[in-house]
């Protein structure tokens, strides 16, 4: 891990960019980490869209973690934001995009070529990521993952035994492979559900919630579009790591 620059904002908080190998990442650390004092860690999940375009909502939900205390950090997707053109990756968003255009519905097909791979790809990448951020003296555990996109959360939660509790956002499309993985998995969730979300399959993301086999798992469901999480549901969901990471 390479750190590339750094900035502290007027709360305290400690921003820094940097490199694993190829992999941009950012990491926030609350004023109240140290050596001595080391902070839980959380994984900021988001969609394939770029850290550029994302930041905004990722810094938000970066300082609202570093007020509970914790330290937050996120990478750069596989074929996102200025990493390498993936051109199976881009060929599934055209089809999904073409799909939805005509009104058509979503083939199982497209969604495995388009989450799949991502999912084969990002979660070894998430991993690496994490042995990387718990060597550094001010970051310890536990670790808890918040985000989407969700099939890399299961996976995430289904493998990686550093990971002591999720936040799963129910808005990416699921291949069916996954709900397998999500019966595997044990840990406490609380998953957010936007009950209007003009581009999830509502039934599917119940079934989802109804597959995992965790015994605490908890759904956070609001009307409303993709992008219209309320801020009490998030709160709701800090809170949720609060009591299972501190």
């Amino acid at each position: 891990m390479h750190f590339t620059s750094e900035q502290r904002f007027d709360d305290g908080v400690l921003e820094r960019s940097f490199t694993l190998g190829e992999i941009p990442g950012i990491l926030w650390t609350p004023p109240s980490a140290t050596a001595s004092a080391s902070a839980p860690l959380i994984l900021l999940g988001h969609p394939p869209l770029g850290l550029e375009k994302m930041y905004p909502r990722l810094v938000a939900r970066a300082r609202q973690a570093a007020a509970d205390g914790f330290a937050a950090a996120t990478i750069e997707l596989p074929g996102s934001g200025d990493r390498p053109r993936w051109r199976a990756l881009d060929q599934a968003r055209a089809d999904l995009r073409q799909a939805m255009r005509a009104g058509e519905p979503v083939g199982e097909e497209i969604v495995d070529r388009l989450v799949l791979p991502l999912v084969e790809r990002a979660v070894p990448e998430w991993r690496a990521a994490l042995d990387a951020l718990l060597s550094l003296p001010d970051i310890g555990g536990p670790v808890g993952y918040s985000g989407g996109v969700i099939s890399i959360g299961i996976r995430l939660a289904g493998v990686e035994p550093r990971i002591a509790a999720a936040v799963l956002f129910a808005g990416s499309l699921v291949p069916r492979a996954m709900f397998d993985e999500a019966r595997q998995v044990t840990i406490p969730l609380h998953v957010l559900l936007q009950w209007d979300d003009e581009g999830n399959d509502r039934q599917a993301a119940l079934d989802l919630f109804d597959a995992f086999g965790s015994k605490e798992k908890t759904l956070h469901a609001n009307l409303g579009g993709h992008s219209g999480v309320p801020q009490f549901a998030g709160d709701a969901a800090a809170q949720f790591l609060v009591r299972h990471l501190k």
